[in-house]
């Protein structure tokens, strides 16, 4: 597909990055060419991940896409729907956000054997959050009072917290190189928020 998206040298290293992650790429070039109507991609970071449900594996991937104004997210889930795996359904949403709409972008790392930390020193695993108040999780349990033989109804109680988006990677799990990659594409994205 020629799109003017994917002319720069970061969005020929996207696609690059979609065909080695190997999880539709070409529905996932396409899905996004769509979302981003044109606009050149200038920073990305792709983040496929794989867990293990008793005798089933599931596969998802994160693409996050920086174009000069709005970042764009895009998430994709598959879904097996018979025993022998002939019939695969894709759930692929894309949300796009101002970049002057991000709030915060968080990370946090972790060093294996601090007490002998220099410099340069590899991060073994780096968790990456954005907040734009896009999405919150709300959990709501029934209230009690302290009376035990109580029976009313004290209403609900709960907290709402955001979870926009959240993603960890680890040396061990994905290799040292995504690894680097999501602390670089982290950085890149603080300075663009704040630019």
């Amino acid at each position: 597909m020629s799109s003017p998206t994917y002319s720069t040298a970061p969005g020929a290293e996207l696609l690059d990055d979609l065909v080695r992650a190997g999880f539709y790429p070409q529905m996932v070039q396409d899905v996004l060419a769509e979302a981003m109507t044109g606009q050149p991609v200038l920073d990305h970071y792709v983040h496929l991940e794989t867990h293990f449900d008793h005798t089933e594996v599931h596969r998802h991937i994160t693409v996050m896409v920086k174009s000069e104004k709005v970042l764009f997210i895009l998430h994709v889930d598959d879904q097996q729907l018979d025993d022998h795996g002939k019939d695969v359904m894709a759930q692929v949403s894309v949300e796009m956000i101002a970049l002057s709409r991000i709030s915060s972008v968080a990370t946090s790392y972790v060093y294996h054997q601090p007490q002998h930390y220099s410099s340069g020193d590899p991060v073994k695993e780096l968790t990456f959050g954005m907040s734009w108040g896009g999405t919150k999780r709300i959990d709501l349990a029934p209230a009690a009072c302290g009376d035990p033989q109580c029976d009313a109804d004290h209403g609900l109680n709960g907290t709402s917290q955001p979870e926009d988006l959240v993603i960890r990677v680890s040396a061990e799990a994905d290799g040292q190189r995504a690894v680097n990659k999501a602390r670089e594409f982290a950085v890149r994205l603080r300075l663009a928020t704040i630019a």
